[in-house]
């Protein structure tokens, strides 16, 4: 094979022509922070909605997660979710970086870009990427 007449410039002007324009992009996914306030013996997160939004992910599912790992139960509330116990903010900062870390960024190519999907009946998470995926956990 005469590898000289291939032009290695124009190679990769031809795999990045190719490329999806989510991979051509190199904007920072940074986690949400929570802007959360204490109201007597509640915790409210005035923008839930966004944090979900920026995760992609149904306000149901990332409530769901808190819940559980804050051991406090919470409801939506049009775009803010209302949690029954007071938190710190750095608290409910880490959980959603634990979040993002879990059922948001792609554990093969460090990207935002997943979704939830199903295989076999299996919950699953796909990169849009990369096209790996992998069996999602359910939150118990």
């Amino acid at each position: 094979m005469d590898y000289q007449k291939y032009d290695y410039d124009k190679l990769l002007d031809r795999v990045w022509t190719g490329l999806p324009d989510k991979l051509k992009k190199h904007d920072r996914f940074e986690i949400p922070q929570a802007d959360a306030f204490i109201e007597g013996s509640v915790t409210i997160i005035r923008n839930f909605n966004d944090i979900a939004l920026a995760f992609n992910r149904t306000g149901e599912h990332v409530l769901k997660y808190l819940s559980k790992e804050l051991a406090a139960p919470g409801t939506i509330d049009n775009a803010r979710v209302i949690i029954q116990r007071k938190l710190k903010k750095q608290i409910i900062d880490d959980k959603l970086k634990a979040y993002a870390a879990e059922f948001v960024i792609c554990k093969e190519c460090g990207r935002p870009d997943t979704k939830v999907g199903e295989l076999e009946g299996t919950k699953i998470l796909k990169c849009e990427a990369c096209g790996a995926w992998w069996p999602m956990r359910r939150i118990k």
